[in-house]
């Protein structure tokens, strides 16, 4: 008979994106996570990544170090997926990228509110080209 692995259900793969996008608001990395589940900083990845199934007291486990109930890594599960404009559910996907969450972290550290203010409207301005297909090297020629 011929083992063949299952590809990762949406629950598992909803549930492994709230692990890692809490994991990361708290600045905590894969290894440290393992390390206070007593499993390897490779487990995560793969709790992380749907690819292995968590248990119930597992994942209470790792709600507990995350300071979140279990029932955290639910929320939004049985919502019907949105399309389009789905403002709130895009910036949690952003922030739950490395690049999206040094973003934040960054943003936050200026103090001054001019220059945030400022970075706001720069980055309106560049989401509103993009949208437009405006290409700003085509720009620069």
């Amino acid at each position: 008979m011929s083992e063949h692995k299952k590809a990762p259900s949406g629950a598992d793969v909803h549930i492994g994106s709230r692990i890692r996008k809490r994991r990361m608001l708290l600045g905590m990395s894969q290894e440290k996570l393992g390390d206070a589940l007593g499993v390897t900083f490779q487990q995560v990845q793969k709790y992380e990544r749907g690819t292995n199934r968590i248990s119930a007291g597992r994942l209470q486990c790792i709600g507990e170090v995350l300071g979140v109930p279990a029932a955290y890594f639910f929320e939004g599960l049985s919502d019907e997926p949105k399309l389009g404009n789905d403002t709130e559910g895009s910036v949690l996907d952003i922030l739950g990228t490395n690049e999206g969450f040094r973003l934040a972290r960054a943003f936050a550290s200026i103090e001054d509110s001019r220059l945030r203010h400022k970075l706001v409207e720069l980055v309106d301005a560049m989401a509103k080209g993009a949208m437009h297909g405006e290409d700003s090297a085509a720009n620069d020629r």
